[in-house]
């Protein structure tokens, strides 16, 4: 009987890359993207000759991470851990393959991620981990994924740290199109296998938060780095900044080339080239950055998802992986259903159909503190009973649905907590 790509990929023993291949790659990439990103690195604890397994993490900036962090640490190959449902997609599957790296299904437990990682280690290999466990959405920092502190102390190797500046800016989530300028990487030593034993697995998470928090609106508030665009630099911010700081309207937002406005009352800012915003007149209401307003709207929803009778809904269509060919033209699922999610104080619940028969399911708060994002806000996926779904929602309501399913999972007491370091 064929094997299902699932199946084709538990059954892979991962080893350590292929160091010429690696490295060829590498080079390439390094001579290619380097200059066209404005790349400068900067080593304050070069680890880089090293011996031994160790482990590097970074903050999650964009996609482009893996060439921000793996082409620094060259001659360096690394097994990268990358999103499971990636491995789907064909224009991944090669180079994925070929760089040995490590498939993990985001904010659920997965043990083929900890037996890969414990093969690859005990050969003395190196990891390279983003444990927000998916590229910032505001331009800062979600806290880490739960477990973070738990993997660090089971494995007890050396533990290493990059901080990306700029990443965000040249491919912002709101809008895939990429806008150059400079991106600077910070490198530096964060554990030994002595400090590991002496902390508590929370002691890890909140040293991790601290080490890696980055915020690149605030970052080039004070550096006016420009960062070249068509002119289109606003164009689908409404999809993460939907409400509006005047009327207190949500999803009135518009974009249009360099310009944010709400439709109801008129409240409009420009924003340059180094993403600094402009209050078209001195009636407008317009935060000091788009961190601060997308903070903001997380402090209205946790109010609001306090009232006794909170719910929100909306109409998708549902996607899921293919269980034999690889998905093509950038597609992140297939579409095999369509339904109606809603979320309130007991969870997410999702009743539609699925392959043409009726489906439904239901995930608690406290089993959800987050959704995952495959590219822009235009859909979000979750895993049930192990399984990837994926929403692609009616209305541009993406991010409100992140917000509202964090705040309500930490208000029913979640594990997940909000990051301590947020205004850092």
């Amino acid at each position: 009987m064929k094997q299902t790509l699932e199946q084709i990929l538990h059954s892979k023993k991962i080893k350590k890359p292929p160091y010429i291949i690696y490295n060829i790659l590498g080079r390439i990439w390094q001579l290619i993207f380097s200059k066209k990103y404005g790349l400068h690195v900067e080593f304050k604890y070069d680890f880089r000759k090293d011996k031994g397994p160790y482990i590097v993490i970074s903050n999650h900036a964009s996609r482009l991470d893996y060439i921000f962090t793996g082409v620094p640490q060259l001659p360096n190959n690394l097994n990268y851990v990358a999103g499971y449902n990636e491995f789907f997609r064909s224009h991944l599957k090669m180079v994925f393959g070929l760089l040995n790296v490590i498939p993990k299904k985001n904010f659920t437990a997965d043990i083929y991620t900890i037996k890969s990682i414990k093969r690859v280690l005990d050969n003395n290999g190196k990891i390279m981990i983003f444990p927000e466990g998916m590229n910032s959405i505001s331009g800062a920092n979600q806290p880490v994924a739960l477990g973070t502190g738990k993997f660090i102390k089971h494995f007890k190797v050396p533990v290493y740290y990059s901080v990306i500046k700029g990443g965000y800016l040249t491919t912002p989530k709101y809008n895939l199109t990429e806008r150059c300028g400079r991106v600077e990487v910070v490198f530096d030593r964060l554990f030994t296998p002595q400090d590991i034993e002496k902390l508590t697995p929370e002691e890890i998470e909140n040293k991790i938060n601290e080490a890696i928090y980055h915020d690149d609106y605030v970052w080039n508030k004070e550096h006016k780095y420009v960062y070249k665009n068509d002119g289109n630099i606003a164009v689908d911010l409404e999809n993460l900044l939907y409400w509006c700081p005047k009327c207190g309207k949500e999803f009135t937002m518009k974009t249009e080339k360099n310009k944010i406005y709400c439709e109801h009352c008129g409240n409009a800012a420009t924003i340059d080239d180094t993403y600094e915003m402009h209050p078209l007149d001195d009636t407008c209401v317009i935060p000091d950055t788009q961190t601060v307003w997308f903070n903001m709207q997380r402090e209205l929803v946790k109010e609001e998802i306090k009232q006794e009778n909170f719910e929100i809904t909306e109409e998708v269509e549902l996607g899921m992986l293919p269980d034999f060919k690889p998905l093509k033209d950038l597609k992140t699922s297939n579409i095999v259903g369509a339904g109606i999610i809603k979320f309130d104080k007991t969870g997410l619940t999702y009743n539609g159909t699925k392959n043409n028969e009726p489906w439904s399911f239901h995930i608690d708060t406290k089993d959800l503190p987050t959704y995952g994002m495959c590219t822009d806000l235009s859909r979000f996926y979750t895993f049930y009973k192990g399984e990837f779904v994926e929403f692609f929602p009616k209305h541009k309501t993406v991010e409100k649905w992140f917000l509202v399913t964090e705040e309500m999972h930490r208000l029913n007491g979640g594990k997940w907590k909000e990051n301590i370091v947020k205004n850092k």
